[in-house]
């Protein structure tokens, strides 16, 4: 059967002097008027073309007057790399844009998306979806109650609960900004990245993210849970205003103002750590303007010191070095509390110390510079007064977490204090530098989170 085939050119409208021809072809034509307004309807393998756009359909229904055609049936809108699909639709000739509500594909190339509704601005070459938006790249899928796409400027934005899956990455965000070109992410309002691979959680209410960068702020909270050898769980916990990570070669976390850590019985409270996530390392110093003082508690033990580094080995402390600035007047401290009389505390302040563990347990620290020290003797695990040391330099080897023994060089000197001169009075016997910080994290804060 011979196709029957014609063309009609229509000038849609004119705006200051500019007209926007759209030209139909199809099998067949049908014209009417209904309510005083010219409709025609074109039908069988229906093409219609405006500029560069191409749409085709199985019925299309011009309203003159209204610059509108309805499209019905295998409709297929075409600008260069862009295809938009659907089974009804609309377009605007005098503004060059096409709209339905009758569920949306697209594609240009780089991405796929489908959404139950959706408009797309041909002349700008941007387009606006609607409800369970669902879209792919490459490399990722997204899902959003609303998104924004610009063509040219490689932009998309994402609105309402926001979702993300990138290989092992998910992120969940109330909304979302991407510029493609650049490689950089920013999401907005009650954020949550999860690393699978990792086993780590970071929230916060920003973030931004390029190439291998990226930044979390607002009450930025991290989680990472590591397997112990014996099976049992052991969670990192985090909480900083400000968390950036590097995954470049040093693949570190730099955790800024108000920094709280939790794992196990060690925390810290600083306003500075970098956690390198390869090496299994903690390192944390008191920045120049900063009034605060690092703190560290491992088990019964509290540590002060302007820098701290410290070295993990399959989940357990292996090394810390803490080191007073030379141009502050406090020296590192060390106080260890004796759980069973809870008014004693072993004290020992320097220049630096050196502390070596053995299965996680503190085996040995190495002080150099100013050492002052008060330790308690026991006898039979029964008080038996105190000594106080100075020298230079000092090395003290501890047992479950008591002193044992204690070796000075370097003018040392030292005073036993009997226990009947010390029961009841342990408040006289503390270093220049004691302080007692009572702020340690608690794992109930983390939880909350």
């Amino acid at each position: 059967m011979k196709k029957t085939f014609f063309v009609i050119l229509l000038t849609a409208f004119a705006i200051y002097g500019q007209s926007k021809i759209l030209r139909v072809e199809g099998d067949s034509l049908i014209g009417k008027r209904i309510n005083g307004e010219t409709i025609r309807e074109v039908h069988g393998n229906v093409v219609m073309y405006q500029d560069d756009v191409v749409i085709k359909c199985d019925t299309a229904i011009q309203y003159i007057t209204k610059n509108r055609a309805e499209l019905i049936g295998h409709v297929t809108a075409i600008q260069d790399s862009i295809i938009i699909k659907t089974k009804h639709g609309f377009y605007y000739d005098d503004s060059k844009i096409s709209f339905s509500n009758n569920g949306v594909f697209y594609t240009d190339g780089h991405i796929t998306l489908t959404a139950d509704n959706g408009y797309y601005y041909y002349d700008e070459k941007r387009a606006f979806f609607y409800g369970n938006v669902v879209i792919h790249d490459l490399v990722r899928n997204l899902k959003a109650d609303r998104f924004y796409y610009y063509d040219d400027a490689d932009k998309a934005v994402a609105v309402g609960n926001v979702t993300v899956i990138d290989t092992s990455l998910t992120l969940h965000a109330d909304s979302l900004i991407n510029y493609r070109n650049e490689n950089a992410t920013f999401a907005f309002s009650n954020v949550i990245v999860k690393d699978l691979n990792n086993s780590m959680l970071i929230k916060g209410n920003y973030l931004e993210s390029k190439n291998d960068y990226s930044k979390v702020t607002g009450n930025a909270f991290l989680i990472k849970i590591d397997t112990l050898d014996s099976g049992e769980k052991d969670t990192l916990f985090v909480k900083a205003k400000i968390m950036e990570s590097y995954s470049d070669s040093t693949n570190r976390l730099i955790c800024t103002d108000s920094v709280r850590i939790l794992k196990g019985e060690f925390a810290s409270v600083n306003n500075y750590t970098i956690y390198y996530r390869d090496k299994d390392r903690i390192f944390t110093y008191k920045l120049s303007n900063d009034q605060m003082i690092p703190v560290i508690w491992n088990e019964n033990t509290q540590i002060l010191g302007d820098t701290i580094d410290i070295i993990i080995d399959n989940n357990k402390l292996e090394r810390m070095t803490i080191k007073s600035d030379a141009e502050t007047t406090l020296n590192a401290l060390i106080v260890t509390k004796n759980n069973e009389y809870p008014k004693r505390y072993d004290q020992i302040s320097g220049a630096q110390f050196e502390m070596f563990f053995e299965g996680g347990k503190l085996n040995k620290t190495v002080v150099s510079g100013n050492m002052l020290s008060i330790y308690y003797l026991y006898e039979e695990n029964k008080p038996n007064g105190l000594i106080k040391s100075s020298s230079q330099n000092a090395v003290i080897y501890f047992v479950d977490n008591k002193v044992d023994k204690v070796k000075l060089y370097g003018k040392p000197a030292s005073e036993y204090y009997p226990e009947n001169l010390v029961t009841e009075k342990e408040i006289d016997f503390t270093l220049p530098d004691f302080i007692l910080i009572k702020d340690k994290p608690v794992k109930d804060e983390f939880i909350k989170n």
